[in-house]
C-alpha cells in the first residue's frame, strides 16, 4: 500500500494497492482517503489487526490525523479519521510495535517550537484511537529535517533517530506501556554533522 499526496489532484491524500508478481508490480485503482491538502504522510502495517494505518497533516485545519485502511484484493477502503494532534504536526514517521500491538507516531510539534513528540495509536476495527502525545526530549534539533523510527523486536522497544544539536546524529529508546510511551536518555551516535 502506497499513501501519498496527489499533486495533480489538489494534494489530496490518496492510496493505492500494489501486487508483486516475480520482479514486477501492478496496481489497483487509487483511492482518495482525504479530500483536502494532506502532507507529511506516513503509513504503517498493523500485523495484529491486519490493517494499514495512514497518518498525515490535514492542512484545512493543521490537525494530525490517523485513518485505518482495509485491503481487499487490489482495493483499499478507509474508516473514519481521528485526530491525534491539533498543533500542526509535521515530518511524521511511524512504526508498529508488535510486542504491544501499538502504533507509534513521531512528529515535530509546530506549536511547541518544533519539538519532537510521539503518540501511541491503537487500532480497533476500522478505527484508531490515540493516547496523550509525549515530548521525547528537550535536546535541540538542527533545522534540517531528519527523523526516523523503527521497532526492535529483540528488545521490544522503538528507537528514534534524529539530527540534533550541531547537526549531530542522535538516538533514543522508547518503551510503550498501554497507550503511553516513555524515553530513555539521548545518545550521540555521530559527533559530526549528518544528512
Amino acid at each position: 500500500v502506497i499513501a501519498y499526496a496527489d499533486v495533480g489532484n489538489s494534494y489530496y491524500g490518496t492510496a493505492v494497492v500494489g501486487t508483486v508478481s516475480g520482479n514486477s508490480i501492478s496496481f489497483g485503482t487509487a483511492v482518495v482517503f482525504r479530500s483536502y491538502t494532506s502532507v507529511g504522510i506516513s503509513a504503517s502495517f498493523d500485523s495484529n489487526s491486519n490493517k494499514v494505518v495512514v497518518f498525515f497533516n490535514d492542512q484545512t485545519n493543521d490537525n494530525g490525523i490517523g485513518i485505518v485502511g482495509t485491503v481487499s484484493g487490489t482495493n483499499i477502503s478507509f474508516g473514519s479519521p481521528t485526530n491525534f494532534s491539533t498543533n500542526n504536526p509535521f515530518l511524521m514517521h511511524s512504526t508498529f510495535d508488535s510486542a504491544n500491538n501499538k502504533l507509534v507516531i513521531i512528529y515535530r510539534d509546530n506549536v511547541n517550537s518544533d519539538q519532537g513528540y510521539s503518540v501511541v495509536g491503537t487500532v480497533s476495527g476500522t478505527n484508531v484511537s490515540f493516547g496523550t502525545p509525549v515530548r521525547y526530549t528537550s535536546v535541540a534539533r538542527a533545522s534540517t529535517p531528519r527523523e526516523s523510527i523503527t521497532f526492535d523486536s529483540n528488545a521490544n522497544k522503538v528507537v528514534r533517530s534524529f539530527r540534533g544539536t550541531s547537526g549531530y546524529g542522535n538516538a533514543v529508546v522508547g518503551t510503550v506501556s498501554g497507550t503511553g510511551i516513555s524515553y530513555g536518555s539521548v545518545v550521540v551516535f555521530e559527533s559530526s554533522s549528518i544528512t
